[in-house]
Order: structure tokens, then C-alpha cells, then sequence
């Protein structure tokens, strides 16, 4: 989770009338892994917000000194910094492409409500047609509406559980065994809840857990969770920690 800093915002518009403190979200590059770095080369230049599998993907004008963006899901009061996109030349000459912001989808929303910050003025997204005015505070909020089916993935959940994900092939017969099975897979089997997609929730006590998933009796890593652990044998299991 990312590491969050108060600061004090003075705005010229301020949401829901009122001024006061915001949350900035800590500066982390995006440019983490291939496929997102792919994606945001694609974008020729600032647009509205681009839908993939896994991320949303909010651009700008590459024209301002900041840009932040505050979601409708963390009641606009986390504020995440846009980063700059550049491209060079044959002759090695920079410039900026866009700035952008690439949220990474975890949550299961039919529709997302945000508003921007540009160089210090809150706003509507400029670039995205899609808004939705609210009377109860006399603003609009831009959105974007249906995302679709969002990236699901392993994941530790609030009421002492874990929500065991697996993607592969319909029909198959997909078992559960770790540590806090003593490594017997023949106690819990996965659900096929859509077509490849199989879930169980578990509930655990707080700790680290090794796991796999076992098809017949073939041990299968979690290909939701890039959390693993390798022994000097050549053996691997996931891991999951519910605190």
C-alpha cells in the first residue's frame, strides 16, 4: 500500500465547499513492469481514459506542472500524482508525450467517479465527455462508467479470511493445500464461480502461509499472486499473509 502524507491543500475551488487537508499519495514511478510500460507508449497523446484488463489509465496535457487525480472509492481525499511521459528523437531531443495516471484495477465498480487537480484548480477531466453533476454539493464529477469484469487476485480480506483466486481452463478439478492444511489437497476445492475462474474463501488467523493448487496431484502455483518461495530443491509454493 502505498504510503500516504498529509499535507495542507488550498484550493481556489474546493470540493463539497469546504477547504482542508488533503492526502497525497507518495510518488512511485509506474514504469514497474513491460506490459504497463507498452501500454502507455500506445497513447499517442493525452485522451480520455483508456479501459485494459488491468489497468484504467488517465492522461492529461503534458502542458502543466501538476496534475492529481482523487477517486469517488477513497472520498477524494487521496490525491494521486500524474507522471510525465516522455519520447525521444533520432537525435536524442525529449519531450513530453502526456501525463498520466494508471490505476490499477482491484476493485469491483460499475462506475468510477473522480475529479483532477490542474496546477492547483479542481476540475473535471477536460479530456473524458462523461460527467455527472451532484446537487447535494453543486459539482460535477467525471466518470467513467462500466469498466467491466476488473483483475481478480488472491488477496487477504477484512473479516480474517483469504479470497483464493485461480485462472486456467473451465471444467478442470482445482484443489487448495498449504500450511495450514498440513499440505493434504484433498480438503477444499475451488469453486468454478465463470468460465476459468475459480474461487474459495478460507478463513485463516492472522500469519504467512505457503500454499499451491493441486490438479489431480500436480502442484500448481497461484498465477494471481506474485508473492512465492523457492527451496534449494527446486520446490515453490505461493505465499499470503493475513495480518
Amino acid at each position: 500500500m502505498k504510503k500516504l502524507i498529509v499535507v495542507t491543500l488550498l484550493l481556489a475551488v474546493t470540493l463539497f465547499g469546504v477547504g482542508g487537508m488533503g492526502l497525497y499519495a507518495e510518488d512511485h514511478s509506474n514504469f514497474q513492469n513491460f506490459e504497463l510500460d507498452t501500454l502507455l507508449h500506445k497513447i499517442d497523446k493525452a485522451c480520455a481514459p483508456v479501459i485494459t484488463d488491468d489497468y484504467i489509465i488517465f492522461t492529461s496535457e503534458p502542458n502543466y506542472r501538476f496534475v492529481g487525480i482523487a477517486f469517488d472509492f477513497e472520498n477524494y481525499q487521496v490525491i494521486h500524482p500524474f507522471q510525465v511521459l516522455t519520447r525521444t528523437d533520432e537525435d536524442g531531443v525529449v519531450t513530453r508525450k502526456h501525463m498520466f495516471y494508471a490505476y490499477k484495477r482491484q476493485h469491483k465498480f460499475t462506475t468510477i467517479k473522480y475529479r483532477l487537480i490542474l496546477d492547483g484548480l479542481w476540475t473535471t477531466d477536460p479530456l473524458n465527455p462523461e460527467k455527472e453533476y451532484d446537487d447535494s454539493v453543486n459539482l460535477y464529477f467525471s466518470k467513467v462508467e462500466d469498466p467491466g469484469s476488473v483483475q481478480i487476485y488472491t488477496q487477504a480480506t477484512s473479516d480474517d479470511s483469504v479470497h483464493f483466486i485461480y485462472k486456467g481452463a473451465s471444467g478442470q478439478s482445482i484443489h487448495l493445500a498449504g500450511t495450514f492444511t498440513n499440505w493434504d489437497p484433498w480438503i477444499y476445492e475451488l469453486n468454478e464461480t465463470k468460465p476459468g475462474i475459480y474461487e474459495l474463501k478460507l478463513p485463516l488467523t492472522s500469519g504467512k502461509y505457503y500454499y499451491n493448487y493441486y490438479i489431480g496431484l500436480t502442484p500448481v502455483l497461484d498465477n494471481t499472486n506474485p508473492e512465492k518461495i523457492y527451496t534449494l530443491d527446486g520446490r515453490s509454493a505461493s505465499v499470503i499473509v493475513v495480518d
